[in-house]
């Protein structure tokens, strides 16, 4: 019998070292594999929809100045439609988009066809578990804004289902207090009147009318002015966010918009 428990022993060993070098593994190919790798055709691709966007919608970009003149940094926005970040993308100061990344749900890889992996391609994205832990796509966030690297994160966590706040989660803010550097705020309108997450596609004309989109730049946030609380951060964000919404959720209607 206890031949038997040594042998048992060492077979459960054995198991838990295979299991450890499993993970590991498995980190070090998270590592290899996010950021998501950019290609020309996938640049190719963002100019053309950014081109196609100017021409059949009225997009204008409200604060711009706000943008950090060097990078790193991170941009929190809320989350109207699928390409919000590409629509922020056409706004960084010049020689930013090569540095962007973002934060993306994992599932946008393999729940959303082509369009989910082009979006995950354009946006270099980093993949975390929105539904599970997502420490693990935070910290590999924090080492890429080390590198210098600028980081989209969309605090509600998916697309909204009425086009109106959802409740936003700490993870902008703790990236931004943990790497030490700014958070810039970002309030997208009319994204959701022209693809809300209910329709396949986009509806950028009203009749002949081009439907509006603006985006509100705000002035970066900072963590040591929040004690580096990112849970204070994020309630600042979220009332930057709130008065934005209040004044400007629909451009058709906001006269500021025009």
């Amino acid at each position: 019998m206890s031949e038997e428990n040594n042998i048992n022993k060492d077979e459960n060993i054995k198991q838990g070292e295979e299991s450890k070098m499993s993970r590991s593994d498995h980190h070090k190919h998270l590592d290899e594999k996010y950021p998501t790798k950019r290609g020309f055709m996938d640049v190719l691709a963002k100019d053309g929809f950014l081109l196609l966007t100017h021409i059949l919608c009225d997009m204008k970009c409200i604060g711009r100045e706000n943008f950090p003149k060097n990078n790193p940094y991170v941009v929190a926005s809320n989350h109207q439609s699928y390409p919000d970040g590409v629509l922020i993308i056409d706004y960084l100061p010049k020689g930013h988009f090569k540095w962007m990344c973002c934060l993306a749900a994992s599932d946008l890889e393999t729940n959303h066809g082509k369009l989910g992996r082009l979006i995950m391609r354009v946006g270099r994205g980093i993949a975390v578990d929105r539904y599970g832990n997502p420490v693990r796509g935070l910290i590999k966030a924090k080492k890429e804004v080390e590198k210098g690297n600028i980081c989209f994160v969309f605090p509600e966590g998916t697309r909204s289902h009425t086009g109106k706040l959802a409740e936003m989660k700490d993870g902008a803010a703790y990236l931004a207090i943990k790497a030490g550097v700014p958070m810039v705020p970002v309030y997208i309108a009319g994204a959701y009147q022209i693809w809300p997450r209910t329709s396949k596609k986009p509806h950028p004309l009203n009749g002949l009318h081009r439907r509006k989109i603006r985006i509100y730049v705000g002035e970066p946030l900072h963590g040591e002015d929040f004690d580096n609380d990112a849970h204070k951060m994020t309630e600042a964000l979220s009332a930057w966010m709130h008065k934005h919404e209040d004044l400007y959720w629909d451009p058709e209607t906001n006269f500021e918009a025009k």
